[in-house]
């Protein structure tokens, strides 16, 4: 039997879309090893710094003059984004400065995964809850053989906190214009904001060229390409679909750093991680809440 040519359409578009939310996760976290390359010569913040003006300049290309257009760059919801923005990564890269990637953004990925649960009223999200919490458990106690530092998972934990906040006023500026013009302005003021702990730390070196070319590609990995990808792809897929496929992060987190950075993970780790993600894909397809875009 012939498939109907609109159907097959559909599917193909799906895939597509699917396959651009997978690249983005490579793509944010091959940035972020990239940029533990930037911590010995100009620390965590330096690194931050650079990210973010890099990704803001990137992300003023893309959407040339709407946010000059845009008046709603003065509301107080887009600087309040700018500060979670600013926040969420500060404090993960001082994270990721102690913390193997994949670690790290476990942890992080509290963040979402609490809005999610926090956005349904399903009874079996209890047990979402339940495999999420062993999993960071697991991780935050060394369960895995080495011990984990604890004051790089407090920062893998308050930088999940902040991804939280930058999650909900995503939404909150996303309604009050369409096109990106809020998001690029709150870019600009993250940039601004982390711009004195990033040159204060990173000093003469941050100007360094090589620096700035990893710096560059760091922001355009970690925001641009992102940003580029999930807008692209949240135009086929349903935001359910999208947040189960970000429930991959952790995992690919994992891999990522121990293809590129050598951190190889305990057979606890990796069990731990596999409890978050199966947590967080279950949370994240039966919530009502939107989760959007990777910050």
């Amino acid at each position: 039997m012939d498939q109907n040519p609109r159907m097959t359409g559909e599917t193909e578009r799906a895939r597509g879309a699917a396959l651009l939310v997978l690249g983005s996760i490579v793509s944010v976290q091959c940035g972020a090893a990239l940029a533990t390359s930037l911590f010995d010569s100009i620390g965590p913040a330096g690194a931050v710094f650079l990210r973010a003006a890099f990704g803001a300049l990137a992300l003023l290309a893309l959407t040339r003059a709407e946010p000059l257009r845009a008046a709603v760059w003065r509301h107080r919801d887009v600087f309040f984004l700018g500060v979670a923005v600013a926040a969420v990564n500060l404090f993960f890269y001082a994270a990721l400065d102690r913390l193997p990637l994949g670690i790290t953004v476990t942890l992080e990925f509290v963040g979402p995964l609490g809005v999610a649960l926090f956005g349904s009223r399903r009874r079996q999200d209890v047990l979402w809850a339940l495999l999420a919490a062993a999993g960071i458990l697991l991780l935050s106690d060394g369960s895995g053989g080495e011990s984990i530092d604890p004051v790089g998972v407090a920062l893998a934990l308050t930088a999940g906190l902040f991804w939280a906040a930058y999650i909900v006023q995503s939404a909150r500026v996303g309604s009050l214009a369409p096109g990106l013009g809020g998001a690029t302005m709150a870019a600009v003021i993250s940039a601004v904001l982390v711009a004195p702990f990033g040159i204060a730390q990173g000093a003469g070196d941050i100007l360094d060229p090589a620096v700035l070319a990893a710096g560059a590609a760091v922001g355009v990995l970690s925001t641009a390409i992102p940003y580029a990808f999930e807008i692209e792809a949240l135009r086929t897929l349903p935001q359910s679909v999208f947040g189960v496929l970000m429930s991959l992060e952790p995992a690919v987190a994992a891999a990522i750093g121990f293809l590129a950075l050598s951190q190889g993970l305990a057979a606890l780790e990796i069990v731990a991680i596999g409890l978050v993600v199966l947590a967080s894909a279950g949370a994240l397809r039966s919530a009502t809440a939107p989760v959007l875009q990777d910050r």
